[in-house]
């Protein structure tokens, strides 16, 4: 399967795909239970998640990359849009929240997209991001959307949104169980986390990370021996 728009629409509206998004909403809701009177964007394509997300958001949009294609939502009145990736069609700080998924993995360019975003978020605003785990099954099996486009481990996102201005404050996981196609052993999706929590951690399909817009970037610490040549020559 190509996963652009059409191919994760498939696979969300497949049986696998439903538990797969009921168990990330799950997560998600834990970080973000209140989005009350917010202004919210997803990017990526984050449309399956946006509609439990965005029902007492105050402004709501998602936003999908032109790569993923274009796709409509809601049926009822269009709040998506298609742009590319390192030029977002928005005022600066227009948003509180933004949630990422299906996006970062897919990305041409990781650091001008997490710029961007950065550009529309509110000051102290909070960055939600999904991305797949390198050490899963879900990045290894073909069938899953978690295997296209580049997978990371935490150290890896860590670093990417320090380096984009943002502080890492929360970490969760999910997708702890297989990525499996049996309708029997799917209906235990949440026993699957709650195993696999306990057994597998670190093979959870998905990091899901909360990060707070910084508005300086911190310096470095300089080493201690360059420290020393420093200070020697301002004496000479």
């Amino acid at each position: 399967m190509n996963y652009d728009s059409a191919g994760l629409s498939e696979f969300y509206a497949s049986p696998v795909g439903q538990v797969a998004r009921r168990v990330i909403q799950r997560r998600l809701r834990e970080v973000w239970p209140d989005t009350d009177g917010t202004r919210l964007l997803g990017y990526g394509f984050a449309i399956p998640y946006m509609r439990s997300l965005a029902a007492d958001a105050e402004v709501a949009a998602a936003l999908v990359p032109e790569q993923l294609g274009a796709v409509a939502w809601p049926a009822d009145s269009c709040l998506s849009v298609v742009a590319q990736e390192d030029a977002l069609p928005f005022p600066d700080a227009m948003f509180d929240r933004v949630l990422v998924i299906h996006g970062l993995e897919s990305a041409e360019s990781l650091r001008p997209l997490l710029r961007q975003l950065w550009r529309v978020l509110a000051p102290s605003g909070k960055l939600l991001l999904v991305a797949p785990n390198r050490t899963s099954l879900w990045a290894q099996v073909e069938s899953s959307p978690f295997a296209h486009g580049r997978p990371f481990n935490r150290a890896q996102l860590a670093d990417l949104l320090r380096d984009t201005l943002y502080a890492p404050e929360r970490w969760e996981s999910a997708l702890l169980m297989p990525p499996l196609q049996s309708r029997r052993l799917l209906g235990r999706g949440v026993s699957w986390e709650k195993i696999g929590r306990r057994i597998w951690p670190a093979l959870a399909g998905v990091h899901i990370v909360e990060a707070t817009k910084s508005m300086y970037a911190l310096t470095p610490p300089i080493p201690a021996k360059q420290e020393q040549r420093l200070f020697a020559s301002a004496r000479g």
